[in-house]
């Protein structure tokens, strides 16, 4: 079951029953089932305090995913983003919030099907599914 919190923002994700189901058809393409997925919002203090106790960075991220998957082609983890880092970045790229929102939930579960984003080949493979994910929530909300 995908959830949702809020660790100390505010922030509310809109359309969550349409996300999550978005979010389980993305990975169930990938051949993943979703068991338990938990996002966590917070702000970019909590997402720098986890980047330095649990993994030893010193700088301000978007999102860290932590897999804790124990069964093959089962995902299940914890995905913390920094609502303040995505509405900085949604302002950067031109789009909306949501929409970075969108790619961010979408990047954090793209990890945990086993993507990277370490090297230029995978950036660009990361990107392009991203994209790939993006478009198909757009098709979900239109047939709806």
């Amino acid at each position: 079951m995908i959830r949702f919190f809020n660790e100390d923002s505010p922030y509310k994700l809109p359309q969550k029953q349409v996300t999550r189901q978005w979010l389980k058809q993305q990975a169930e393409a990938e051949g993943f089932r979703v068991g338990d997925l938990n996002y966590i919002f917070c702000s970019d203090e909590h997402v720098l305090q986890v980047n330095r106790d649990y993994l030893q960075h010193d700088y301000y991220t978007d999102i860290i995913t932590f897999d804790q998957s124990e069964e093959e082609n089962l995902i299940e983890g914890d995905i913390f983003i920094s609502v303040d880092r995505v509405a900085d970045n949604a302002q950067q790229l031109g789009v909306t919030p949501v929409t970075e929102m969108r790619r961010v939930l979408a990047h954090g579960l793209l990890h945990l099907c086993g993507y990277g984003d370490k090297s230029p080949e995978e950036e660009i493979t990361m990107r392009a599914k991203e994209d790939e994910w993006l478009a198909a929530y757009t098709l979900q909300n239109l047939l709806h």
